[in-house]
C-alpha cells in the first residue's frame, strides 16, 4: 500500500513542485493572502476526494490507497493552478519572460547558498524520526508509539513557527537589500517576538490538554502515560524550538546559509541522536522511568538556541 501510495504521490509531484515555487514568488511580493487561499483550497480539495475516490462513492469505484494518493495529487494541482493564476494576475511587479529561463549560474549558486540548509533541515528531519524510532524501539516499542502520536500533534505548533518564519525571510531578506538597518533589526526582532507568543500559547495548550489528546487517540495504559508526559515535558522545548526556527529565517535572509545550516545539524541530529542514546542506555541498564527520554529534545533546542543566539551577534555585527 506504501509502494502504491508513493509511486502515484512522485510520479504526479509537478503539483507540490510548482505550487512550492509560486508560493515562495507571491510571498515575496507581499501577497501572502493568496498562497493561504491556494493551500486551504487544496487540502478541503483533498479532504472531499479522499472519501469519494477510496470508498468509491458518488458511483465512482472504490480505488483504496489509490484513491486517496490521487485525491492528494489533485489537491496539490488544485493549489498549484491557483497560485499559478495569482501570480500572473497580480504580481505585476514581475517580469515573467521566456529568457529568464536560461541558467544563470550567478543566480544557481546564490539560490542555493541560501536554500541548501533548508533542504538539509527537511531531510534531517526525516532522519531524525527514523534513528530516534529505532533508539526508542530498543527500549519498549509502547515508546515509539507514544513519540509518533506527539509528533504529530506538535506539527501543528511548530508548523505556525515555519509560517512565521517565512514572512520575516522576505522581509528581513527585501530591507537587507535595501541596506536599511532600522527595518532588519525591527523585522528580526517582530518575527521573534510573535514566534514566541505562538510557541507560548502552543506550550500552554498541551501541558492543558495533554490528557484530552491522549483520549481522543484511543490511547490506554502506559502508552497513553507516555503520550501524556511526553507532551508536557517536550513542549517545553517549543520556546527554544520557536526561536531556533525564527533566527534560521532570519540567515537564509541575512545572505548566511552556513549559520542557518550549522543549527538544523544541532537541533535536528548532531544533539538528538547522541543524547537520545545515552538516555535509553540509561534507562535500559538503570530501570530509569521512560519519561526521562523526552528530556532529549530540551537540551537539544536549549543549546541550538544558545549557538542560535551567538551566530546572530555575530552575523549582526558583520552587517553593521
Amino acid at each position: 500500500m506504501a509502494s502504491q501510495y508513493l509511486k502515484i504521490c512522485c510520479i504526479a509531484s509537478f503539483g507540490i513542485v510548482f505550487y512550492s515555487l509560486y508560493e515562495k514568488i507571491i510571498q515575496a511580493t507581499g501577497r501572502s493572502m493568496y498562497t493561504t487561499i491556494a493551500q486551504v483550497s487544496g487540502a478541503v480539495l483533498n479532504m472531499i476526494l479522499d472519501p469519494v475516490l477510496i470508498y468509491g462513492l458518488c458511483g465512482l469505484p472504490a480505488l483504496g490507497v489509490n484513491g486517496a494518493a490521487i485525491a492528494t495529487v489533485l489537491g496539490q494541482i488544485c493549489s498549484f493552478a491557483l497560485d499559478f493564476y495569482f501570480h500572473y494576475q497580480y504580481d505585476h511587479e514581475i517580469s515573467n519572460d521566456l529568457g529568464y529561463l536560461k541558467p544563470n549560474i550567478r543566480i544557481i549558486k546564490q539560490i542555493y547558498a541560501i536554500g541548501f540548509p533548508a533542504i538539509i533541515a527537511q531531510a534531517l528531519m526525516s532522519i531524525m524520526t527514523y534513528a530516534l524510532n529505532v533508539i526508542f524501539g530498543m527500549v519498549d516499542e509502547r515508546i515509539v508509539t507514544a513519540y509518533g502520536l506527539y509528533y504529530k500533534i506538535q506539527q501543528f505548533v511548530l508548523f505556525a513557527a515555519f509560517g512565521l518564519r517565512d514572512a520575516i525571510t522576505p522581509i528581513v531578506s527585501f530591507n537587507y537589500g535595501l541596506q536599511n538597518n532600522n527595518r532588519i533589526k525591527d523585522g528580526i526582532r517582530y518575527g521573534l517576538i510573535y514566534t514566541l507568543i505562538i510557541m507560548l500559547i502552543g506550550f500552554g495548550t498541551l501541558e492543558l490538554s495533554a490528557h484530552v489528546f491522549t483520549t481522543i487517540f484511543g490511547l490506554s495504559g502506559q502508552t497513553a502515560s507516555l503520550c501524556e508526559s511526553a507532551m508536557k515535558i517536550i513542549s517545553v522545548s517549543f520556546m527554544f524550538a520557536g526561536a531556533n526556527i525564527a533566527m534560521q529565517g532570519c540567515f537564509q535572509a541575512l545572505e548566511n546559509g552556513l549559520s542557518s545550516l550549522i543549527i538544523s545539524l544541532l537541533r535536528q541530529f548532531v544533539l538528538v541522536i547522541p543524547v537520545a542514546y545515552i538516555l535509553a542506555k540509561l534507562v535500559m541498564v538503570y530501570n530509569m522511568p521512560y519519561w526521562i527520554l523526552w528530556f532529549t529534545f530540551i537540551f537539544a533546542e536549549g543549546v541550538s538556541t544558545l549557538v542560535s543566539i551567538i551566530l546572530l551577534k555575530k552575523t549582526m555585527n558583520h552587517i553593521f
